[in-house]
């Protein structure tokens, strides 16, 4: 049975309120806020894309699992924001942390639940016996046109997770998948920003699937929500997980760890990840943990997660609280430049 070995995520050390957007486009700032859950959001540097931030991430993930990046047999980075159409970020990530060169290697994409998928695939080819160690990336920087209501959400980070059957600190129960053709959200080749399609995105798009892929597996495992000690859904805003928790039987007390939206914006593929590893920063032995991302165009992936007592003796350092409270705040000129929204201008890198 695979697991969890290590992990690592990394945020951007700038902010933006949700109030600064919506004083540049005339809005209420505190009732925008109030509407989305949503106070502030992470912003990239102008030096920083979803390489350098999957680089970040896999390095703090190699550190707390304490294996050489040799022996990791598989690199999967899952992004809607590769910095290359064609060219893929999970080379840069292997020769990054100097990984071998005989490894397999593929940038995922299925909007913001590529990097469970990119887990998922990790934990077949572990499972299998084709290698030893897999390393699963969810990262983001994520697109917003301005003025747009996406433009409060959409924000940047990731995480990181080596999977493998050596010396885990959480073993992966069961994984279950959810997934229907259905057109809520999309962005076609050599389009700047994303699209979405109003009417679809709530009920018969992330509702459906996360619920469906929730019920899914605990029915599967003959499980129900009071058999958790954690629960992390994906969170485009800080209002649709609390509903889908609700709708589900959740407390809030079950979900409040892992939602970070709020004070960190949607990172997308980056979003349950981190939500996470926010969990496995406070679990304790024993406890249960049950994710479920979802990906616009649509599907969701659920995976139930069960704290070995390795986790008392690796604690991670690099906390996601810690890369949350390490913050900058900048006004809306500087995110337009940083995100390269300022059409026409030559930006010096």
């Amino acid at each position: 049975m695979s697991g969890i070995v290590g992990y690592g995520v990394y945020l951007p050390i700038n902010r933006l309120k949700a109030e600064e957007i919506a004083k540049v486009w005339g809005m209420d700032g505190k009732r925008v806020s109030n509407s989305l859950k949503i106070y502030e959001k992470t912003v990239p540097s102008i030096d920083e894309d979803t390489a350098t931030i999957s680089v970040e991430a896999a390095r703090n993930a190699l550190d707390h699992a304490k294996i050489d990046a040799k022996d990791i047999g598989a690199i999967y980075v899952g992004s809607e924001s590769h910095p290359y159409a064609v060219k893929p970020t999970a080379t840069i990530v292997a020769a990054a942390i100097d990984a071998v060169e005989e490894l397999t290697a593929a940038d995922f994409e299925f909007a913001c639940k590529a990097g469970t998928a990119a887990i998922q695939s990790c934990a077949g080819l572990v499972d299998s016996g084709y290698i030893k160690y897999g390393m699963a990336i969810g990262a983001d920087t994520s697109q917003g046109k301005p003025g747009d209501a996406l433009e409060y959400t959409a924000s940047a980070g990731g995480a990181a997770y080596i999977i493998g059957k050596e010396d885990t600190i959480a073993d992966i129960k069961d994984m279950y998948s959810y997934t229907t053709d259905t057109p809520d959200f999309w962005r076609r080749d050599a389009m700047d920003f994303p699209s979405h399609g109003a009417r679809f995105t709530g009920r018969p798009a992330y509702f459906k699937h996360v619920i469906s892929a929730a019920e899914g597996i605990m029915k599967r495992n003959n499980m129900k929500p009071d058999d958790f000690d954690y629960v992390v859904f994906h969170q485009p805003n800080g209002k649709f997980p609390v509903k889908v928790a609700h709708t589900l039987g959740f407390a809030d007390e079950q979900l409040d760890t892992g939602l970070l939206t709020p004070y960190i914006g949607n990172t997308y593929s980056g979003a349950t990840p981190l939500g996470l590893a926010a969990i496995l920063d406070e679990a304790d032995v024993g406890q249960r943990i049950l994710a479920v991302s979802y990906g616009s165009g649509a599907g969701s992936d659920a995976f139930i997660f069960e704290v070995n007592k390795q986790i008392n003796q690796r604690r991670n350092m690099n906390t996601v609280k810690k890369y949350m409270k390490k913050k900058k705040y900048i006004d809306y000129s500087i995110y337009v430049k940083n995100k390269g929204k300022l059409k026409g201008v030559a930006l010096q890198k």
